[in-house]
């Protein structure tokens, strides 16, 4: 493996305004919860898909990109069935903007589902017996099941669910978050989000090489 003259760190930040003097002295670095949205005032450039999205997970040099999408499109795609024409989104934060953008380019429909309903999301106390039949993709794009919401998962009717469902979870750690678990105990399909890391993780580097 060819030796790459760079470091890799975790760094910590309690408010978005501390990114300032990290974008000043870094190359490029991965943005992640809770900061997706709030980096982009921060930005310089956005690139035209992050600018869609409206979230970016990936900067250098002060623009900002967003290879959530292509993560998430691409451990997808070998899961899907034919029947697998809508989805819910859970949450409406920046993984879920990136999720929304790669299920628009595969021709999938969604819905987003939020703790705050509005003109653009319905309540989780909306999901009828028909929607949940209707929707056989469920994506959960909040933090619950994460670190410090391990014994969390999205208020949805579980007792709904069928092995037509696909539930797809875009938390890694844990490995099996009590939303994925309960999807299995009704013989659904189920997914985490470590494989959409790794493929964001390629496609970040890819841009940190190439510009």
């Amino acid at each position: 493996m060819e030796h790459v003259p760079a470091t890799y760190q975790a760094l910590q930040i309690d408010a978005i305004e501390e990114v300032l003097p990290l974008l000043q002295i870094l190359d490029g670095m991965n943005v992640t919860y809770p900061y997706k949205e709030e980096i982009i005032p921060y930005l310089t450039a956005l690139d035209e898909t992050a600018r869609a999205i409206g979230a970016v997970n990936v900067v250098h040099h002060g623009k900002g990109y967003n290879t959530d999408w292509i993560g998430f499109r691409d451990s997808l795609l070998p899961l899907l069935h034919g029947g697998d024409k809508r989805a819910l989104l859970l949450g409406t934060g920046g993984v879920s903007k990136a999720v929304a953008y790669a299920l628009k380019q595969m021709g999938i429909g969604y819905t987003l589902v939020s703790r705050n309903p509005n003109t653009n999301a319905i309540g989780y106390e909306d999901l009828t017996e028909a929607i949940i039949k209707q929707h056989t993709i469920i994506v959960n794009c909040t933090p619950l099941g994460m670190h410090p919401y391990e014994d969390k998962m999205p208020a949805i009717p579980y007792h709904l669910l069928t092995p037509e469902h696909l539930l797809y979870d875009c938390i890694y750690n844990p490995e099996m978050t009590r939303f994925l678990r309960m999807g299995q105990k009704q013989g659904c399909r189920v997914k985490n989000g470590l494989e959409m890391l790794h493929i964001q993780a390629d496609r970040a580097w890819e841009i940190w090489s190439e510009l």
